[in-house]
């Protein structure tokens, strides 16, 4: 079984590729390994993993929770399809308010390792969906932050028309007002 790491756009942001193996009774797969993600040097101190199932039009987010108990998430859909983004809210960074958004689905293989000093959102493209993310910090309620999701500034093309939104994300504040207490601090990738 092999992962394979791709670099993004968008630095520390990570698509990651594991090996699918079908059969007649469905397909096997390995989502996590702490020698192959400790190689490539992405954490392996994951402290909780989240489980949510949504429905069609799902739209959660965009999330984060401030320093010092900001989130390395790594996500997966179990089921389904979504479109999982990441925006870089490191100030000083240069892809500072710039996203990055990729369909995740459990047939494909694929996951996404989302840095601290980003916020997190996906919405849900096929008729329901399963999704699960590694956390490296615990849930913290004073700390939990987020971004509206369709903030101007950002631009995300979400690849749905009506999303479905919770009424505490509708409320959310833009980029330029929203509490954030990340900055950049450049690290020698390995790419």
């Amino acid at each position: 079984m092999s992962f394979r790491f791709h670099p993004t756009e968008i630095e520390g942001v990570t698509l990651i590729e594991t090996d699918i193996y079908p059969d007649h009774r469905g397909f096997f797969a390995e989502i996590f390994k702490v020698e192959a993600f400790q190689r490539w040097g992405l954490p392996i101190s994951f402290v909780q993993d989240n489980f949510s199932f949504s429905v069609q039009n799902v739209l959660r987010g965009l999330h984060y929770q401030m320093e010092p108990h900001a989130q390395g998430k790594l996500v997966v859909a179990l089921y389904g399809e979504i479109f999982d983004c990441a925006v870089d809210i490191r100030k000083g960074s240069p892809t500072y308010g710039k996203w990055l958004g990729i369909k995740l689905s459990a047939r494909e293989g694929r996951l996404l390792y989302i840095p601290p000093g980003f916020a997190h959102g996906f919405c849900v493209l096929s008729a329901s969906a399963v999704v699960m993310y590694k956390v490296t910090q615990d849930y913290n309620p004073q700390s939990e932050r987020g971004i509206i999701w369709n903030d101007p500034a950002i631009g995300i093309k979400w690849p749905i028309e009506s999303p479905i939104v919770s009424e505490k994300d509708a409320l959310l504040p833009s980029l330029a007002t929203a509490d954030n207490n990340f900055t950049y601090s450049f690290t020698a990738s390995r790419w």
